[in-house]
């Protein structure tokens, strides 16, 4: 694999080159469509059938096979980052879960293998949630998955089905921890936490408080799917993660502190889910090895900026 040094020397690697983000308006799609366009790609994107649409963003449900084959025929990307999917763990709709997650994706990697302009890299975004409520400490990517619901289940899925297509693409697959930050949707839990501060709320009802995640900065995230795109390790995997678990209770202290007052904390026996993944830490050096340091940025900092937003 080839290592990447520094973001110096990456900074004009996109100069002529086209960049395909699936899921541009998503939360992860604006943060890494800014360090694409930086990086000087050309980045074109997808959006859902009905959303408006700007320059170098296609219309497209990636269900709709012949759709995904003409938009995929229109750009004619040099590299590819898959982002679109159901990303709420807790989504009402299975079916749709499993559709768009694994149909979707194989929709794309059919017309990508099919077309007449092969990408120098594709990156699948599956998810930590693979790995379950896994007996080690901290997760590399030797660990055995063992997914406990039925996101976790789709994205093990999409990895199993993008091997199918390894030998005719340069498949990367990347396995984010959860990541925050400004413009996550308020049903993920730090965005709804942080949006209880800024309104002065007096109680939070959460689940529950002994869950532990990695939390990492979307900025880094971001970051590290630009590398790892630059650098294309083909059909390898991926742990994206800051290394550093924080519990529920920790986040309410932090953002106690940032906050300048203490929340009063209920627990809903609605929001505990008998299937939760209690503690998810994962390791970081098989990335770190390829793409360089990603300087995890403080859960404090994070929770800062988002509070200040």
């Amino acid at each position: 694999m080839t290592r990447l040094a520094t973001d110096d020397t990456l900074l004009r690697e996109g100069e002529g080159r086209r960049a395909l983000i699936t899921g541009l308006r998503g939360f992860t799609g604006y943060y890494l469509a800014q360090e694409l366009s930086a990086a000087g790609y050309r980045v074109f994107g997808t959006v859902m059938p009905g959303e408006e649409v700007g320059p170098d963003m296609i219309a497209v449900d990636l269900c709709d096979r012949d759709a995904v084959a003409a938009m995929v025929a229109e750009v004619q990307p040099d590299v590819v980052a898959h982002l679109a999917g159901i990303a709420f763990v807790g989504h009402a709709n299975v079916e749709a879960i499993y559709r768009v997650n694994v149909v979707g994706t194989r929709n794309l990697l059919e017309a990508l293998a099919s077309g007449s302009h092969r990408p120098t890299s594709v990156l699948l975004a599956s998810s930590a949630n693979i790995y379950g409520n896994a007996s080690v400490p901290v997760i590399d990517e030797d660990v055995p998955p063992a997914p406990a619901n039925d996101y976790a289940v789709s994205k093990l899925a999409m990895e199993y089905m993008a091997r199918l297509w390894m030998d005719k693409l340069p498949i990367t697959i990347v396995r984010p921890f959860n990541y925050t930050g400004v413009g996550q949707a308020e049903n993920f839990l730090l965005p709804k936490i942080v949006s209880h501060f800024r309104r002065h709320e007096a109680r939070i009802e959460l689940g529950n408080l002994a869950i532990a995640r990695d939390f990492s900065d979307v900025r880094m995230v971001a970051r590290a799917y630009r590398r790892i795109l630059a650098a294309a390790p083909a059909g390898e995997a991926f742990n994206v993660c800051s290394g550093t678990p924080h519990s529920l209770s920790n986040v309410i202290e932090m953002m106690g502190e940032i906050a300048g007052y203490r929340i009063d904390v209920q627990v809903n026996p609605a929001f505990v889910r008998a299937n939760d993944v209690l503690q998810l830490t994962g390791s970081n050096r098989k990335l770190t090895a390829v793409v360089g340091d990603l300087a995890p940025t403080p859960l404090y900092e994070t929770l800062r900026w988002m509070y200040l937003a």
